[in-house]
C-alpha cells in the first residue's frame, strides 16, 4: 500500500526537526506552509525564526503594520504572501476570535490559502483527513502512477486530486502529509531523482519505465515578453536615496523601490522635479534584470546627485530617504536592495 510504504520511509528517513515541526499549532503550520511555497526550506528556515520571534500568535501578527512585516519578508519573494498573511491574521481576529478557524472550508476562505495549503494546514496541526498537492506531490503522483500531461491542465490536476485523496490514510494523516511532500522535497526531486532509496522504487511507473526526465510533463513553452523600464536613483550628498512606495495591487504592492518609468525621459524630468529647477547631469548605471513569473524585466537605472543637504519631501507617505547607514524597517523590493547595495559598493559615501 502506498501510505504504509512511505510512513515506513518517513519514519527512518523523513524530516523531524525543522523548527515549524516543533511545537506544533495551526498558526506555525500556516506560517511555514506559506513560506515554503515556492521556495526551499534552508531559504525559509532563517525568515521562519525571526518571523515567530517577533509574531508569536496570530494576534501579534494582525496588529502589526505593513511595512514591519513587509521588512521582515525582504529577500524572500512573492511578496503577496506576506500581504495576505497579514489580511487573513486580521480577519482571523475579527471573525474568528484570535482562533484559527478548524474547518477546510472557513480556511480556503482566507485570503492567500488554497486547497492544498490549507488541507495541509489542518492535516499537521490537527491531525484532520484532507488530501494535498502541491508541486512535490504532483512531482511524487504523475511518476509513481505513471501520469501523462500536464498537472496545470483541468484534466489531468482533477485526476491527481483524485489519486492524492485514495492515497492519504485515515490514521498518522499529519506524519504521511509531512511524509509525501519530505519524499518529493528530497528524493523524487526535479532532476536527478534518487530512485534507488525512494519506498516507491518497484511500484515506480517511471523508475520502471525511465520516464523520470519527462514526468511531470512541462507546462507547454511560451515565448517570455521581455519589458524595459527606467529606475529614477535621486541620491543625496549623505549617500541617502529617495525611494517610492508601489501602490498596494500589483508588482511589488506595498514595498519600497527606486521609482520606474517606462521612458528615459520621463525619468529625468521626474528628479529634475524632486531634486532642483532647471536640467540635471544624470549618469546611467549597469542595467539591472529580474525575471516574473510571466516576463522579464530589464531596469535601466539613471543617477542623478542632489547637492540639497536634507531636501524635504513633499508626500511623506509616497516617498522617504532611505540612509544605508541608519536603514528604516521597510520592505523593500529586490531590485531596490540589489541596486543600493551596488551603488554602495560603486560610491560609497
Amino acid at each position: 500500500m502506498f501510505a504504509t510504504a512511505l510512513l515506513a520511509w518517513f519514519d527512518g528517513h523523513g524530516r523531524k526537526h525543522l523548527p515549524w515541526q516543533q511545537q506544533i499549532t495551526p498558526y506555525r503550520v500556516w506560517i511555514s506552509e506559506i513560506m515554503l511555497q515556492q521556495t526551499q526550506v534552508a531559504t525559509v528556515i532563517p525568515y521562519y525564526e525571526r518571523f515567530m520571534q517577533r509574531f508569536p500568535d496570530v494576534r501579534a501578527l494582525a496588529a502589526a503594520a505593513d511595512d514591519e512585516v513587509l521588512h521582515l519578508w525582504t529577500g524572500l519573494g512573492y511578496y503577496a504572501r506576506a500581504r495576505n498573511l497579514l489580511r487573513a491574521a486580521r480577519i482571523i481576529v475579527a471573525e474568528h476570535g484570535g482562533e484559527f478557524p478548524d474547518t477546510i472550508e472557513a480556511v480556503q476562505a482566507l485570503p492567500g490559502i488554497g486547497r492544498s495549503t490549507a488541507g495541509a494546514i489542518l492535516a499537521i496541526s490537527q491531525a484532520q483527513r484532507h488530501p494535498i498537492l502541491d508541486g512535490n506531490v504532483k512531482r511524487v503522483l504523475t511518476r509513481c502512477f505513471g501520469i501523462e500531461g500536464f498537472p496545470g491542465e483541468t484534466a489531468v490536476e482533477r485526476e491527481l486530486w483524485s489519486l492524492a485523496d485514495a492515497c492519504t490514510p485515515a490514521e498518522r494523516v499529519a506524519h504521511y502529509t509531512q511524509a509525501i511532500m519530505d519524499l518529493g522535497a528530497t528524493v523524487c526531486v526535479r532532476s536527478r531523482p534518487l530512485c534507488v532509496v525512494c519506498p516507491m522504487h518497484e511500484r515506480c511507473v517511471a523508475r520502471r519505465e525511465g520516464m523520470q526526465a519527462i514526468l511531470p510533463t512541462p507546462k507547454p513553452r511560451k515565448a517570455r515578453p521581455e519589458r524595459t523600464a527606467y529606475a529614477a536613483i535621486l541620491r543625496r550628498s549623505d549617500g541617502a536615496v529617495l525611494l517610492e512606495r508601489r501602490p498596494p495591487a500589483g508588482i511589488w504592492g506595498g514595498l519600497w523601490t527606486f521609482p520606474q518609468f517606462d521612458e528615459h525621459d520621463a525619468a529625468v524630468a521626474w528628479m529634475e522635479q524632486h531634486a532642483c529647477a532647471g536640467p540635471l547631469a544624470s549618469q546611467a548605471l549597469p542595467p539591472y534584470s529580474h525575471s516574473f513569473t510571466h516576463f522579464d524585466l530589464t531596469l535601466q537605472p539613471i543617477l542623478v546627485r542632489d547637492a540639497r543637504e536634507r531636501p524635504a519631501i513633499a508626500d511623506a507617505d509616497r516617498y522617504c530617504w532611505y540612509d544605508v547607514r541608519q536603514p528604516a524597517k521597510i520592505g523593500l523590493a529586490k531590485p531596490a536592495v540589489d541596486l543600493i547595495r551596488a551603488l554602495a559598493e560603486r560610491e560609497p559615501v
